[in-house]
């Protein structure tokens, strides 16, 4: 079965300011007496010393810059991109994705649910595991047979989801998975989806299959250009607005 999910975004960066301050000074120095002496006359005894002030220096380090959200969205899209959704990246990859998804989500906006911003068609472009978004089409063995060509998701005003996953199979056979869902929302960040059963369209066929899912979301971040969000068992989702 196939089935993701709707998901948001937020995050901050922040700069810390250090100072260093180096301090260079040479000691005090006093040349020892040099005396001469001459039994005729103490007179021509003479003294010479030297002393040297200290000197300080100081040097202060710039402020760091503080990173604007445009940047870490265009950091995100630049690092999932081209990559099957997430499919392609390594581990230390996910890692540097999970990072920069970390920073953007302290610049979330409150109340992310009610932001009318969730409302559109959304593509798909990275999950940290590759099986929650399209199910067993998208696990290992399935990719051995089904090619996924698109990964859409449309949330309609008030409250229903629709999800669609385009796909060859064999390289020559088209065929989509499409579900629709109720979302509910559950507080202020996190929405229930309920899904019927999904619907198979390949070749001439196209039934249904399956039973009703559902899954949990909390939306970490949302604008213009992406939502972000985590799934109840912790999966990463990085969604892009579709251009019109």
């Amino acid at each position: 079965m196939a089935t993701f999910v709707v998901a948001g975004t937020g995050t901050t960066a922040t700069a810390l300011v250090g100072n260093t301050r180096r301090r260079s000074s040479s000691a005090a120095q006093s040349i020892s007496h040099l005396a001469l002496n001459f039994p005729q006359n103490r007179s021509y005894r003479r003294r010479t010393s030297k002393t040297f002030s200290p000197i300080y220096a100081s040097v202060s380090a710039s402020p760091a810059p503080v990173t604007k959200p445009d940047d870490l969205v265009g950091a995100i899209l630049s690092k999932v991109m081209q990559t099957d959704r997430g499919v392609l990246l390594t581990r230390d990859e996910h890692k540097s994705v999970a990072e920069v998804v970390q920073e953007l989500q302290r610049f979330c906006v409150d109340e992310p649910v009610k932001c009318p911003l969730i409302f559109g068609e959304w593509d798909v472009v990275y999950c940290s595991n590759p099986t929650s978004p399209g199910g067993g089409y998208r696990s290992a063995f399935g990719r051995l047979f089904f090619k996924t060509n698109e990964m859409i998701q449309v949330v309609e005003a008030p409250d229903i989801v629709r999800n669609r996953v385009s796909f060859s199979l064999f390289g020559f056979l088209d065929g989509e998975v499409s579900l629709k869902g109720k979302l509910n929302v559950l507080d202020e960040k996190w929405i229930q989806v309920v899904f019927e059963p999904p619907e198979l369209k390949v070749g001439g066929l196209d039934f249904q299959y399956g039973g009703e899912s559902e899954v949990k979301l909390e939306i970490t971040y949302i604008d213009e250009k992406i939502r972000l969000g985590k799934g109840s068992r912790g999966s990463l989702f990085v969604f892009q607005r579709r251009k019109p």
